[in-house]
């Protein structure tokens, strides 16, 4: 790659999925791009995140599946093969080496700088390279943007003792190569949960802490609690309103950790994951010098231009900016950045930026779609039952048992799950839609058309679902709503 410039028209600070977007829509607008990265190309979701965790999750799900099926399930009634498992994640990082990211880089005429890059000052941005590279640092210049793509990390409590214990995080969950015979969880979001079937299905006995009064609780409450349930079921220890005061970590870096609790009981394990919550990567990045406060989220318009910067040169794209933290929303928010910076560019004075116009992340507020991979699936999209209220819509709910549907009844003996669908009565039109279940994943795409092109129930009655497959809830949840 050509990277003896230092004067670009873009530059993107952090070369994971949000950045290479935000890169590529720039290039295709004609504008010369550079990207610089102080980790691996691909960024937090490729090697420590979505790709390890849903490579480790396979086979836990799998197997869970197809104990479900009659005259299959005696064949699968063993333990997993744990390093089988391991070395199929690792050969789904690319051993967390990143050389197979670096020929697209070419490909797109992106030149990638390595290094920490950090503002100083409007338009600039200084990197310094790696350690050991012996490079000098260099002053890159944009004529036209700098986007800020530099994700989260993870959020730890200040609790007595943590620092010396230690503790995984979601990279060390998602990189262990070796399976923990007791541990511990605390939290009870999307990565407590996977992290707890994962780890369960691999052999550790796991107790998950819960600080409150159940699991994924920004979803409809019926999710959690059937995720509770079969994480109960295949051998985990769910507790809900349950705080942690302390831990310790006795006999060296390897040995046990003991959790205290608010109530003085004390639980022993061989590891503790804190999934507790995200921290932007915003306070090494130099915002002090345009006037911004380091450390915090960035506060972005609907192109997810940063707001309160003078001239408009600075963008916040992805898990900065607090809007959704969600790989695929984040690749979302990038390709409209990118084609916002290429119109500015060029000149255009006025963008339609507009609900659901060209240059609005309007999904960030009206239809992010979300995945948890447990046992069973959660599929969802758009507004709760509860958040829809809050908004002070006048809705209507209607659940329906997926265990009725043909499709699912096939699919898996004793099948078990759950829909939901909130319609948005002066609209016309559903504004939520949740669905919990084996294989549910599969159904949320149409769920977020249906919701992002404000498809009209009297419309959604001509789009005639395949028998027998689980998509019949669809039909279901229209019967339910028309009563």
């Amino acid at each position: 790659m050509n990277q003896a410039r230092d004067e670009y028209d873009v530059i993107v600070l952090g070369a994971g999925p949000v950045g290479e977007n935000v890169a590529d829509r720039t290039r295709a607008a004609g504008l010369s791009t550079a990207i610089v990265e102080r980790e691996l190309v691909g960024g937090e979701c490729s090697y420590w995140a979505c790709v390890p965790s849903k490579a480790l999750l396979r086979p836990v799900l799998a197997r869970a599946e197809a104990r479900k099926v009659p005259g299959l399930r005696q064949a699968v009634g063993g333990a997993l093969a744990a390093a089988d498992v391991f070395a199929y994640r690792d050969k789904q990082v690319g051993n967390w080496k990143d050389d197979g990211a670096l020929p697209w880089l070419e490909s797109a005429g992106i030149d990638l700088v390595r290094g920490h890059g950090r503002l100083v000052g409007p338009k600039r941005v200084a990197v310094t390279p790696p350690d050991g590279s012996g490079g000098e640092e260099r002053i890159l210049t944009a004529r036209h943007a700098v986007a800020v793509c530099t994700g989260t990390r993870a959020s730890l409590p200040d609790l007595p003792g943590i620092a010396d214990v230690h503790p995984w995080t979601s990279r060390e969950a998602t990189s262990s190569s070796s399976v923990p015979e007791r541990l511990i969880i605390v939290g009870g979001g999307v990565v407590a949960c996977e992290m707890a079937t994962a780890w369960n299905g691999l052999g550790s006995r796991v107790t998950v802490l819960v600080r409150g009064s159940g699991l994924l609780e920004r979803i409809e409450p019926f999710a959690g609690e059937l995720v509770a349930e079969t994480l109960r079921e295949a051998g985990a220890e769910v507790r809900t309103g349950t705080s942690v005061k302390g831990l310790a970590r006795s006999g060296g870096t390897d040995g046990p950790v003991t959790v205290t609790l608010e109530s003085g009981e004390r639980l022993e394990a061989d590891e503790a994951l804190f999934a507790t919550g995200r921290t932007p990567h915003t306070d090494d990045l130099g915002l002090e010098t345009v006037g911004l406060e380091p450390g915090g989220w960035l506060t972005v318009d609907e192109t997810c231009r940063v707001r309160d910067v003078p001239d408009g040169w600075l963008y916040g794209v992805g898990d900065v900016n607090h809007r959704a933290l969600l790989t695929h929303q984040g690749k979302y928010q990038a390709r409209i950045a990118g084609a916002a910076i290429g119109a500015r560019a060029r000149g255009v004075a006025q963008l339609d930026t507009g609900r659901w116009g060209e240059y609005a992340t309007t999904a960030d507020e009206a239809a992010v779609p979300q995945v948890v991979f447990t046992d069973p699936e959660v599929a969802a999209v758009g507004l709760t039952a509860e958040q829809a209220e809050a908004e002070g819509r006048r809705i209507r709910v209607v659940d329906v048992d997926m265990g009725q549907v043909e499709g699912a009844v096939l699919y898996a003996d004793g099948y078990r799950g759950q829909a939901r669908m909130v319609v948005d009565l002066d609209r016309g039109h559903p504004i939520g839609i949740t669905f919990v279940g084996l294989g549910v994943s599969e159904l949320l795409h149409s769920a977020t058309i249906a919701i992002a092109g404000e498809v009209p129930i009297e419309r959604l009655w001509h789009a005639v679902p395949s028998f027998p497959t689980i998509s019949e809830v669809w039909l279901r949840l229209l019967e339910a709503y028309r009563g």
